[in-house]
């Protein structure tokens, strides 16, 4: 066992003493782009269900906002993994293990198999989305991270065109000919920024939910935060590691509006303009850990986000001038 795998037994067993004396094999999970390390406990004899060792650092403002995160989640009735133990001062948390089963490893199947994990998946997030804002104190504020609001947005804008735009098409975002493109982006970041906020999770995609017993479980979560439901299904349905069909975008959105009683036309508007907001800062995204942080792994997720964002252009005319930037 390497050095560092040892260490981390050792720490864990002095969480748990009635491990001291159990065989443990120990396996680094290796996934994403987080800058977060997991480890998978498996014990002899199962004398103790396997267990996921999380390490964090304070590199990222989210980071110990998983713990917080993790107990209102919890406290609402949405499906998270329990805390088995906490050691803040060494960053560590041990969590139940919900298995290695996944919804991006479902995108392959047949789309009657698929359907119901994506249901399943609606249905914990409509029960962050029944959360409004303003139910939320000053203290429960605190504990996450800062709402979603015009400055938030203009940040993910900014994101899209520094590492994507400027960093990897080469384009000078400034230059003229895309003058309407940025009138769009201002009128997109204050249009999203007057609507009603609710609890989102912020990360919403098929990486971040797992499957259990064909019930969806979230994981990924520490961004938790006030913003748009539509983010979320934006999200989760225009996700660039998976492939979904417009009829199928359609059902899934016919599902989440009929769980929440929601007027279905106005569901959908939103939903295109906070997907066009969520695939630039996801494009952003991959320009920047590939380019910048030795992660070229997600440069292969590029023309998937594009193609995604091209579709909701197509959907959405007011946001056709952003064409300019990307095509």
């Amino acid at each position: 066992m390497p050095p560092e795998h040892e260490a981390l037994l050792i720490l864990t067993r002095q969480q748990f003493p009635a491990l001291r004396d159990v065989a443990c094999e120990v396996e680094p999970i290796v996934k994403g782009g987080s800058d977060r390390h997991f480890y998978r406990f498996t014990w002899a004899g199962n004398v103790h269900p396997t267990m996921i060792l999380m390490v964090y650092t304070m590199a990222r403002r989210d980071n110990p906002k998983f713990v917080p995160a993790t107990r209102r989640l919890a406290a609402l009735g949405v499906n998270v993994p329990a805390i088995y133990a906490f050691d803040e001062q060494r960053l560590c948390v041990w969590l139940e293990d919900l298995g290695r089963d996944d919804l991006h490893a479902h995108r392959e199947d047949p789309w009657e198999i698929r359907r119901a994990y994506y249901e399943s998946t609606l249905v914990e997030a409509a029960k962050l989305h029944s959360i409004k804002s303003a139910s939320l104190s000053a203290a429960d504020l605190s504990s996450m991270e800062p709402e979603f609001n015009e400055g938030l947005y203009e940040w993910e804008q900014n994101y899209f065109i520094e590492h994507f735009v400027r960093g990897v098409l080469r384009r000078d975002a400034d230059a003229p000919a895309h003058a309407p493109a940025r009138t769009v982006l201002m009128e997109l970041r204050q249009r999203l920024a007057r609507l009603p906020r609710c609890l989102v999770h912020r990360d919403f995609q098929s990486q971040n939910v797992l499957l259990r017993d064909g019930q969806a479980w979230l994981v990924d979560y520490q961004g938790l935060r006030p913003g748009l439901a539509e983010y979320d299904l934006a999200s989760l349905l225009f996700d660039p590691y998976v492939t979904l069909s417009r009829s199928e975008r359609g059902e899934l959105l016919q599902y989440y509006a009929n769980l929440r009683n929601l007027p279905l036309p106005e569901l959908r508007t939103v939903v295109y303009q906070c997907a066009a907001q969520r695939l630039m800062q996801a494009l952003g995204a991959y320009g920047n850990l590939s380019r910048n942080q030795g992660k070229a792994s997600f440069e292969q997720h590029i023309p998937a986000g594009v193609r995604n964002l091209t579709a909701v252009c197509d959907e959405a005319p007011e946001l056709a001038p952003l064409r300019s930037l990307f095509l």
